[in-house]
């Protein structure tokens, strides 16, 4: 990263040198940041103040690009195919462009003539121009992500609109360039996929303006295959996605690296601190009633068919049995409706719950009684042995970036070399839902690697209950709710 930060940095130095020598400026300012983009603004004519944007972060990464657009239209080059050159390789397009015998320097922007465009090119450019800024704003700032199933109700619900922060934690460099913009994994309305996996690069992270901390609602890549092809029942169908363009969960953080996480009677602990449980956390009751309960009880306390309740039928005593995920306090309340027989919490592992992770026999941990577990940090060291291997083989063979790991009785060998003791190249997170009995989280597939994070969940700017009536259907109380 440092060296290809280094080259960016040669090209735009050469850049500045040529373009301060046919300006009649001082060459030697090319030499030097800052002092040679406040150069570049006088060429242009913008005011000196606007050095200040180069010094916010994200934000100096559009003015910079502003400034480098501006720059060469001030050597005529305005059209279409310059403006996309920039974006992508501006560090080579500067020098050359600035060392043709045959460019000159025209002026500041507002000297030169308008130059006037057919309706085509002006579109062309306008919609080029707004995908472009789009593309960058989804990648170094915030992008936009909805809320597909109930794993975090009632703390965002089904049909929540919200903004991922990038910014937060640091932008993710791309891995997969080939890719269409503003698409994930497949080309809208379509099955076919929206990029091509021939060039891998190496992610890095940006400087963010915090790091994660237990309890923050986290948008992460879901590390395993597995939860990648949850849907796909033939697994010669699966897809190995690339880290960035796996798919996006959202969670809240329990376990930061190096963290013990544990869950004892539902309650999470990190290292032997009691988490403090959100506010409209959820579990799995079931509940009795005298007759079938109408649907204004669960409109009133906005619990969704399937997503949030499931009738299950009448009992012996001609009874009617629901089971409902809700918090306590919703709870309370239907427990002392008159026509309520029973509320009854439903431990996790009564209703055949999938194996927990580390799907080792000697352990016989539940989603409410889990752990303890040690979350792998960057630079942690461990001796292998069969204990520690079901806990972290499957970090080591997939997610550390290591050549030809094979994992079997005799232990683990790296490209054909077998290790005795290990240390990790990332940091890894411990994830769970708010609604504690109906997510499918690091309790049933592990840690998340720091390479898979995308963002910090910010604020809620539209919510639509597809179960409302026309008038109801938009959760106007939920617009630019923020996340917590």
């Amino acid at each position: 990263m440092i060296i290809f930060l280094i080259v960016i940095r040669l090209g735009v130095t050469l850049g500045y040198w040529k373009v301060f020598e046919k300006t009649n400026m001082p060459t030697w300012a090319a030499l030097i940041p800052i002092y040679s983009e406040w150069q570049a603004m006088k060429l242009v004519g913008k005011s000196s103040w606007w050095i200040i944007y180069l010094f916010i972060p994200i934000i100096n990464i559009f003015a910079f690009y502003i400034l480098i657009f501006d720059l060469l239209r001030c050597f005529g080059k305005e059209s279409l195919l310059s403006q996309l050159i920039t974006i992508f390789a501006f560090f080579i397009y500067l020098p050359i462009v600035a060392f043709n015998k045959n460019t000159k320097y025209l002026g500041k922007l507002h000297e030169l003539p308008l130059i006037r465009k057919g309706p085509l090119a002006e579109w062309t450019e306008a919609i080029t121009f707004a995908v472009v800024a789009a593309t960058l704003i989804r990648w170094t700032i915030m992008e936009a992500y909805t809320i597909p199933t109930p794993s975090m109700e009632n703390s965002l619900l089904v049909g929540d609109f919200l903004f991922v922060s990038k910014f937060h934690y640091g932008t993710r460099t791309p891995a997969t360039p080939l890719q269409l913009p503003l698409t994930h994994q497949k080309i809208w309305f379509t099955e076919i996929p929206s990029y091509l996996d021939w060039i891998q690069l190496p992610q890095y992270r940006l400087p963010g303006l915090t790091k994660i901390k237990n309890g923050d609602v986290v948008v992460f890549n879901v590390p395993g295959i597995e939860e990648n092809n949850y849907m796909v029942g033939n697994r010669k169908e699966w897809i190995d996605y690339p880290v960035d363009l796996k798919m996006n969960y959202i969670k809240r953080c329990v376990g930061i690296p190096g963290d013990k996480v544990e869950v004892k009677n539902r309650q999470v602990y990190y290292n032997g601190k009691a988490l403090e449980n959100p506010p409209l956390m959820q579990y799995r009751y079931q509940v009795i009633a005298s007759d079938v309960i109408n649907d204004r009880i669960f409109e009133k306390y906005n619990l969704g068919l399937d997503e949030d309740y499931r009738f299950e039928g009448l009992d012996n005593a001609n009874q009617a049995v629901y089971s409902i995920h809700m918090t306590a306090d919703v709870a309370a309340e239907m427990k002392a409706l008159p026509y309520i027989k029973s509320v009854d919490l439903i431990p996790i592992d009564a209703y055949g719950e999938s194996q927990t992770y580390p799907n080792y026999a000697k352990l016989k941990w539940t989603g409410d009684d889990y752990g303890p577990i040690t979350i792998p940090y960057e630079g942690m060291t461990i001796s292998l042995d069969d204990s520690t291997i079901a806990f972290y083989g499957k970090m080591i063979q997939r997610y550390e970036h290591n050549k030809n790991v094979q994992i079997d009785s005799s232990g683990i060998s790296i490209d054909g070399s077998k290790i005795k003791e290990y240390t990790f190249k990332q940091d890894y997170y411990f994830m769970m839902g708010d609604n504690r009995h109906n997510s499918l989280d690091s309790r049933f597939w592990g840690f998340v690697p720091a390479d898979h994070i995308v963002g910090k969940g910010f604020f809620i700017w539209l919510s639509i209950d597809k179960y409302g009536s026309w008038f109801n259907r938009i959760r106007w109380n939920r617009f630019f709710k923020p996340i917590r």
